[in-house]
């Protein structure tokens, strides 16, 4: 009550917006004068024990009163404040707008020191990130890593506006599970003056090590992958020289043995296992030769002999080869090649090479009665060799794998029909060696047709890698020797009037 009393009567260190009106103030006063007054003045009317008693419960109650007034007057209704007013009241408190970015951002002068720390995440960083600020954070970067970050930041002050890098934080290891680096992604931004000169540089860096643990992981595999196939090229090159040198001995003594040149076999038995050996021992040794071929090919070592040939004379050749093979089967071979074809640059061996596969194919997976037909045919500077067949089609699902090495469209257990699956790989090779194109378009149970285009002028071959190219070191010698001195040994002139000058300038090094 006495603060309440003391709050109306405005005594000093009230504040002065909180103190009530003068009236009100003067009334307080004067009921507080009246607390010792009033039971002197009951005195004289009333005994003195009844007048103190009743003097200070009507002082008291005005005072009640006085307070009861001053409560009512805070409590009522203040002035209304205005929509602004309101909304100016819910704004929270000032603070830095980086605060709201995601990751760390840092203030960078132009030296690249940090200035000021903000950031979203700025509190689960810097619990284990060490102070940042001046070199602090320069001096946590990966040392190989710092003369980027730098490069940067005077890119930027050289005019740049924005510059990305990645960088490898340096972090305390906590445990024997905690990597040492924190891989991150800092994008900088410039802030000029007015004179256009860098005044500092805002920079928000963001935790990236799962993309780098995931971009060295998918490395680690395709280094793995092509380590594998390389691999598989070594061994199909390696086996494929090794099976080379038994299979001539094993053609050419059965070649002795089925010509009889060293006696008469006793039987027609006996011819017929030399002659399969023959053709068993032809068979593997063009197999071998294929996945040599392959091989090279996928090795980048296989070398194209370009030259002038007729077209039609490579597919009478092809006819002549698979014709038997064919008759055999009841498979009619044609060709169609007009006269007016002429020749195409390219190497000979290798489009024969293309012709017999896709040709093999077509008598391998077409029924007796079928029809195996070769086209030949010039569109601009192209020349285009189809193969078509009414053999027994490829399924479409089956098509996007046609080419693949080792890829048969039957299984292993259900397919009917031998062979490696690398005749067609070795030709999209071949095909595109020479700067070709490879199509295929099949029907099951109608037939199939294979297209292949080639610059009939030979401009698309590749060179081969063993070639050295212009201006490049193709051989180094070993061991290294110093190069030559040129000298060049001084002849004096019929005349005799040759001079100093003269004699040193033919005489150099």
């Amino acid at each position: 009550m006495a603060a309440r009393l003391g709050a109306v009567a405005g005594v000093a260190g009230v504040a002065g917006d909180e103190r009530p009106p003068a009236s009100l103030r003067a009334v307080t006063l004067a009921l507080l004068a009246a607390v010792p007054g009033l039971p002197l003045a009951l005195s004289a009317v009333m005994p003195a024990s009844a007048a103190l008693p009743a003097g200070v419960a009507l002082a008291g109650a005005g005072a009640l009163l006085t307070a009861a007034a001053a409560a009512s007057r805070e409590a009522g209704p203040g002035p209304q404040k205005t929509f602004a007013e309101e909304l100016a009241a819910t704004v929270p408190p000032a603070a830095s707008p980086y605060d709201l970015f995601a990751g760390l951002v840092t203030l960078h002068d132009a030296r690249g020191f940090v200035t000021a720390v903000h950031g979203r995440d700025r509190a689960d960083m810097l619990a284990w990130l060490r102070d940042p600020m001046g070199r602090g954070y320069l001096d946590q970067i990966h040392v190989s890593d710092r003369i980027g970050f730098l490069a940067a930041i005077d890119r930027l002050r050289q005019g740049g506006t924005r510059e990305t890098v990645e960088l490898r934080i340096d972090r305390p290891r906590l445990d024997l599970d905690t990597e040492q680096f924190t891989h991150m992604r800092v994008e900088m931004t410039a802030l000029a003056g007015a004179d256009g000169a860098l005044c500092a540089v805002v920079a928000q860096s963001r935790d990236i090590s799962d993309e780098a643990r995931l971009r060295g992981e998918s490395a680690r595999k395709a280094a793995e992958a092509e380590s594998a196939n390389d691999a598989k090229t070594r061994f199909l090159a390696a086996v494929s020289h090794e099976l080379r040198t038994p299979l001539n001995a094993i053609l050419g003594f059965s070649d002795i043995l089925s010509g009889e040149y060293f006696g008469r076999l006793e039987n027609d038995r006996q011819r017929e296992y030399v002659t399969l050996i023959h053709q068993s021992g032809s068979h593997l040794l063009s197999v071998v030769n294929t996945m040599l071929d392959v091989s090279k090919i996928e090795a980048g070592r296989y070398e194209l002999l370009t030259e002038p040939f007729l077209v039609a004379d490579s597919v009478r050749a092809c006819e002549q080869m698979l014709g038997l093979q064919a008759r055999d089967k009841g498979i009619t071979l044609a060709s169609r090649v007009p006269r007016a074809i002429g020749e195409a640059v390219a190497d000979q061996r290798a489009i024969q090479q293309v012709l017999i596969n896709l040709v093999g194919n077509a008598i391998k997976f077409t029924d007796r009665g079928g029809i195996v037909t070769i086209d030949a045919a010039r569109e601009g500077r192209d020349l285009i060799l189809t193969v078509s067949d009414t053999g027994i089609g490829i399924p479409a699902d089956k098509l996007a794998l046609i080419g693949q090495p080792f890829m048969q469209v039957q299984n292993e257990y259900t397919r009917k029909y031998e062979g490696t699956g690398l005749g067609l790989s070795l030709v999209k090779g071949l095909v595109t060696l020479h700067g070709g194109s490879f199509a295929i378009e099949s029907r099951p149970g109608e037939g199939t047709v294979i297209t292949v285009r080639v610059p009939a002028d030979g401009s698309g071959a590749a060179a081969p890698e063993s070639e050295p190219r212009p201006g490049s070191a193709s051989t180094v010698e070993f061991p290294p020797r110093l190069a030559a001195v040129v000298e060049t040994v001084y002849e004096p002139s019929l005349d005799g009037k040759d001079t100093k000058h003269e004699r040193a300038r033919q005489k150099t090094a």
